[in-house]
C-alpha cells in the first residue's frame, strides 16, 4: 500500500521560486482553489491586471489537491445559523448560491478543457440506524420550510436508496444532485495552467514569511502590491499573527484497487454519485473514474499549537478505522487492496463559519474556514473576491458570508483540550447510538459548545 495520494503529488519539476522584488497590482498568498480561482475571475474582470500567486510548496499542495474530491452545494453554516444572523432571505440566497456554483465549475471546466473526470451524480447519504434516519427527515423538513423541493433534496426509502448504494442495514437516506465526483488534484492544476497561460505568474516554492499591507515577503525577496490576498486556509495559523485564525483539523482517506463490473453492480454508484451517511464523525467516498472507491473521514487529533507536519498525514490507526469501516458498509471488499492511503489538513473557524472579505482601506482580502467543503466554496469565494476587489455591487457581494468575522480559537491548551474531546465525544456519541438505537445528547452538546 502507498502511502501517498491517489490524486497526485509533487511535480518532476517546479515552477520558479521568487527570487527578487516584484511589484504587481494583486499578490495572493496561496496557489491552492481560492487562490487560482480569485486570480481567474480577477483576469476575467481585468485582463490587464498584474497578478502574482506565491506558493510555499506547489500549486495544489495542500487540501486541493488531497481532498475527497466533492465539488459539492455543502456549506458549513445551517440555515437557520444564517437565519438568525443575517434573515431568511440572505441564507436562502447563500444556499442557492452554492447550488449555482456546482453549475460554474461544471461550465468552467468544460470551457477551459481542464480534464478532471468531472461527473456529476449528486450525492446520497444514508441512514443506517433510527437516530440516523430521524436525522434524515429532519434535514430535508428543514429544507422545506426554506423552500427547498425534492429536486434539491430528496428523502430516500431504504429500497430507493438501496439501489443507489447498497451498503449495510439501509434504512432510507437523502439524495441531492447538486454534487459532482472529480479528481481534485487534475482540477487544481488544471486550474493553474490556466491561470498562467492568462498572465499571471505563479511562483512555487516560496513561503510568505510576512504579509502586511502592501508587501508581501518570502525568505529572499518580496512582493509590492495593492492588493493581497490571504488564501491559505488550513496553513493559515503559519502566518505571523493568525495562529489562532483557524485551526488545522486533519481528514484522512484510503483508496481500493480498481474493482471489477459484478462487485460494481453488487455495490451501486452507476452515477459515480459521491455518498456518505449521518453519523456525527463524517465519513465520505466516491467511485473513481478508474473504478477505485475512495474513502475517508475525520477522525485524526488535532496537534497541539495547531502543528502542521508532512508525518501527521499518516495516522495507522486512522486508516485502519476507516478500512473497518468500510468493509462494515460494504463486506465483499474485505480481501479488497488498499493501494493508497494519504490525508492532510483543513481550516476550521471557531464558529464553524466559512468567510470571504475584502478591507478597502488596507487592500487586503481573504477567504476560508471551508471545514472540508471547499472544493465549490472556493470558487465561490474566488468570484466574490473579485467582484469586492474590482469595486462591483453584485448578488455575490451581499450575500451572508460576505465580511463576517469569527472569533479566535482558544489559546493553547485550551485549543488542543476542546478540539480533541469534541473528536472523542462524536466516536462516543456515534458508538452510543450504535448500541442503543436513541439519538445522543453528547453530540448535539458538542455542536453548541463548537456553535454551530
Amino acid at each position: 500500500m502507498s502511502s501517498g495520494s491517489l490524486w497526485g503529488g509533487r511535480p518532476a519539476a517546479l515552477r520558479p521560486a521568487l527570487d527578487n522584488d516584484h511589484t504587481v497590482d494583486v499578490a495572493i498568498v496561496g496557489a491552492g482553489y481560492t487562490g487560482l480561482w480569485t486570480a481567474y475571475y480577477l483576469q476575467d474582470a481585468n485582463p490587464s491586471l498584474r497578478i502574482a500567486v506565491l506558493e510555499a510548496e506547489y500549486a495544489g499542495f495542500g487540501a486541493s489537491g488531497r481532498n475527497g474530491g466533492w465539488c459539492s452545494a455543502l456549506y458549513p453554516v445551517g440555515l437557520a445559523t444564517l437565519t438568525r444572523e443575517s434573515g431568511r432571505v440572505a441564507a436562502v440566497a447563500q444556499y442557492r448560491a452554492m447550488q449555482d456554483t456546482v453549475d460554474e465549475v461544471g461550465r468552467v471546466v468544460a470551457a477551459e478543457g481542464i480534464e478532471c473526470e468531472w461527473a456529476r451524480g449528486g450525492s446520497v447519504v444514508l441512514a443506517r440506524s433510527e437516530p440516523q434516519l430521524q436525522r434524515a427527515r429532519a434535514e430535508v423538513e428543514r429544507a422545506a420550510a426554506f423552500g427547498f423541493d425534492s429536486t434539491d433534496v430528496a428523502l430516500l426509502d431504504a429500497g430507493e436508496t438501496t439501489k443507489r448504494l447498497a451498503a449495510t442495514a439501509v434504512r432510507g437516506g437523502v439524495y441531492t444532485p447538486h454534487c459532482a465526483a472529480i479528481q481534485p488534484y487534475r482540477l487544481v492544476r488544471g486550474l493553474a495552467d490556466v491561470v498562467e497561460a492568462r498572465g499571471a505568474t505563479i511562483f512555487e516554492g516560496s513561503p510568505v514569511v510576512g504579509l502586511g499591507p502592501s508587501l508581501v515577503r518570502t525568505p529572499v525577496a518580496a512582493v509590492n502590491a495593492g492588493v493581497i490576498v490571504r488564501a491559505t486556509e488550513g496553513y493559515t495559523p503559519r502566518l505571523p499573527g493568525l495562529r489562532r485564525r483557524l485551526v488545522p483539523i486533519y481528514s484522512l482517506m484510503i483508496a481500493t484497487e480498481p474493482l471489477d463490473t459484478a462487485m460494481w453492480d453488487g455495490i451501486g454508484l452507476a452515477e459515480r454519485e459521491t455518498f456518505s451517511d449521518l453519523r456525527h464523525l463524517i465519513i465520505y467516498g466516491q467511485r473513481t473514474a478508474d473504478n477505485r472507491l475512495v474513502f475517508g473521514g475525520r477522525g485524526a487529533p488535532y496537534h497541539f499549537g495547531s502543528r502542521i507536519r508532512p508525518g501527521y498525514d499518516v495516522e495507522p490507526a486512522v486508516f485502519a478505522a476507516l478500512h473497518r469501516t468500510l468493509v462494515e458498509l460494504f463486506p465483499g471488499l474485505a480481501d479488497v487492496a488498499i493501494t493508497h492511503s494519504w490525508g492532510g489538513p483543513l481550516g476550521v473557524a471557531r464558529d464553524w463559519h466559512a468567510s470571504v472579505g475584502f478591507d478597502v482601506a488596507t487592500g487586503q482580502g481573504w477567504a476560508g474556514g471551508y471545514v472540508g467543503d471547499g472544493v465549490s466554496t472556493t470558487n465561490l469565494a474566488g468570484r466574490t473576491l473579485a467582484d469586492l476587489i474590482t469595486g462591483r455591487t453584485s448578488p455575490l457581494t451581499g450575500l451572508p458570508w460576505v465580511g463576517h468575522r469569527s472569533p479566535s480559537w482558544e489559546p493553547e491548551p485550551l485549543r488542543w483540550l476542546g478540539a480533541n474531546a469534541a473528536l472523542r465525544a462524536m466516536q462516543w456519541a456515534d458508538a452510543a447510538e450504535s448500541r442503543h438505537g436513541r439519538a445522543s445528547r453528547a453530540a448535539w452538546a458538542v455542536e453548541k459548545v463548537l456553535g454551530r
